[in-house]
């Protein structure tokens, strides 16, 4: 008898995420006019923004506070029914999260604590984007006219948090809400350090990474896709003149094999400029393991990874930051 478990199809996507910066006026102006997002709300202290191939209002909310961190990440559940009970397997687990009424796009929520101590929520209810008049998309499949801005981050991707136990964390993640494990590295007679979940085809939604340092909750990064290759390649030019330190890429991921390019925007996170990523259609994928980095390479073409990969986070342990 086959003892592998139901895949859980309940969670449909990385619905939206919330980063506080200690400078948000510098943060408001390099997503928009460099990452390439939009301005569509704005309340005290946060700035709501969405990129143009979003379906819903708004991917991002940035919120002024005194460390750079991750505020919080939400799953958009697949019905009304499946938030219902993924909720209910949250609280089975364990998990002692409360409903609110909604926020900025989105109706009702469960937010929590997840393993790992980010403040995650799960909801249904979403605004989608209605274009101001003028402003339709020549094509109506697209949410949102074209008119490509800086990096012309396309929509809302992945996004990475630095977790004490990658294991518990990616089997809570798994049992509780259905995620899927895609890839994991464990080095040779090592613990597991990384873990790569999705909720549908995609390579990820969410990367697991072991955190280094005695701390929680820290984020590694949010990352926003873009269509082509070519278009990580112009973010690297654009990045450049508009002096935005890059700090790795353009180059390939081993795993996922993702085209990626990250940065630090004024806050102090990190956020990554990615395209492409294997997609996985079959409903019994076995996980891939490493072992170690493909043939002794940090990244499939061979490109080092700069040790500030390793050790900057958000927000910053002890006070230290790349």
């Amino acid at each position: 008898m086959n003892s592998r478990p139901e895949p859980i199809y309940a969670i449909a996507q990385l619905g939206h995420a919330e980063l506080l910066t200690p400078r948000p006026e510098e943060s408001v102006a390099f997503f928009t006019e460099v990452y390439g997002l939009t301005l569509v709300g704005e309340d005290p202290g946060r700035a709501h923004l969405r990129a143009w191939n979003d379906d819903v209002l708004t991917s991002l909310t940035l919120t002024g506070a005194p460390e750079a961190g991750l505020g919080h990440v939400a799953w958009r559940a697949t019905s009304p029914q499946a938030l219902e009970r993924r909720v209910a397997a949250l609280e089975k687990h364990g998990v002692e999260g409360a409903w609110h009424d909604g926020d900025f796009g989105h109706g009702k929520a469960y937010r929590y604590t997840g393993v790992g101590g980010h403040v995650q929520e799960v909801y249904f209810e979403t605004e989608k984007y209605v274009p101001p008049p003028g402003e339709a998309p020549a094509l109506p499949n697209q949410p949102q006219r074209f008119a490509p801005k800086g990096a012309a981050a396309a929509r809302i991707d992945h996004i990475n948090l630095l977790v004490p136990d990658v294991v518990e964390a990616s089997r809570f993640q798994q049992e509780a809400l259905g995620f899927k494990l895609r890839e994991r590295l464990v080095p040779a007679g090592g613990d597991e350090v990384g873990a790569w979940l999705s909720v549908m085809t995609k390579a990820h939604d969410l990367a697991l990474t072991k955190e280094p340092a005695p701390t929680t909750g820290r984020l590694h990064h949010l990352a926003y896709a873009v269509p082509e290759t070519s278009d990580v390649i112009r973010a690297a030019d654009v990045f450049l003149e508009n002096d935005v330190f890059i700090e790795f890429g353009p180059a390939k991921h081993s795993r996922t094999q993702g085209f990626f390019l990250y940065v630090y925007e004024p806050g102090g996170n990190r956020v990554e400029v990615f395209t492409g990523g294997i997609h996985i259609f079959a409903p019994d994928f076995e996980t891939v393991t490493w072992d170690a980095e493909s043939k002794g390479r940090g990244t499939a073409w061979g490109l080092g990874v700069p040790e500030s990969f390793h050790t900057h986070a958000t927000p910053p342990f002890g006070g230290a930051s790349a």
